[in-house]
């Protein structure tokens, strides 16, 4: 399997993830150009897509979805009530009713060659969630925008080999940032973002011999920064009482507007 991201952050979310077989994305928050641009550093065509996997319906990761999805008439799955919430922005212009396909937390399906397992995420949005990809004995998710995370999470980010996973905001910085007093709150609370803290403690609950790639994803432009996020995470797995160390693994930081390398398990 492999997994890249096109672009991550509060600005625009579109992450590749493929087999030999089949190319899906995960989001479409960034024009097409960028999109197509991205996809073709790593020898992939859109017209290759076989479907667009809705985490959720805000714009930083639907943008793009209109033009895309008429252009190239790639399926496009979501929740429910994630469908309905795009079919009602107004900025994505009309979507054919057919590359609707709904999807459900907790039932798995496949495209081509990859089995899609969507589960639920707590954020505010209509029905968020995230995904595991399982293909050959090998997997990898995705997992942003959640305030929190518990057991459930947990179980679903168990034995992969790569993980996109959100390290959104530095708490100090978000506390002593311009942001307004309900923006902080909504962003703190849990149904808001992940912080690096909490990043890094959710990734040692996850760690295991076979997990190869972490990126770091959906930063704050305002409220983060690359080298902090990476240094937090770092820190949380020194401290943790497991037995492995930040050094063990292979962890990058997902830039906003540049395509991470591609990684393959």
């Amino acid at each position: 399997m492999r997994i890249s991201t096109v672009a991550s952050g509060s600005s625009g979310n579109c992450i590749y993830v493929g087999s030999d077989n089949t190319h899906l994305l995960v989001d479409a928050g960034i024009s097409k150009k960028r999109t197509e641009t991205g996809l073709n550093a790593n020898d992939i065509d859109m017209k290759d897509i076989s479907g667009i996997l809705i985490t959720h319906e805000h714009i930083d990761h639907i943008n793009g979805l209109g033009v895309i999805s008429r252009k190239y008439e790639i399926p496009i799955y979501a929740t429910p009530k994630t469908v309905e919430a795009i079919k009602s922005n107004n900025k994505l212009g009309h979507i054919p009713e057919e590359l609707y396909v709904e999807i459900k937390a907790d039932e798995h399906f496949n495209i081509g060659d990859i089995e899609v397992c969507p589960f639920s995420i707590s954020h505010d949005a209509a029905e968020p969630v995230a995904y595991r990809f399982n293909e050959g004995g090998k997997s990898v998710a995705v997992a942003t925008d959640m305030g929190k995370y518990d057991d459930y999470i947990v179980s679903n980010l168990k034995k992969l080999d790569a993980l996109v996973i959100e390290a959104n905001h530095d708490v100090r910085m978000l506390l002593a940032g311009a942001y307004p007093y309900y923006l902080k709150q909504r962003i703190l609370g849990d149904r808001g973002h992940l912080s690096n803290e909490m990043s890094g403690k959710l990734i040692n609950d996850i760690l295991h011999d076979g997990l190869k790639y972490i990126l770091l994803g959906h930063l704050s432009k305002e409220n983060n920064y690359e080298e902090l996020a990476y240094e937090t995470v770092k820190s949380e797995i020194a401290i943790s009482d497991n037995k492995y160390k930040a050094s063990d693994f292979d962890i990058e930081v997902a830039r906003r507007d540049v395509n991470s390398m591609l990684f393959c398990v």
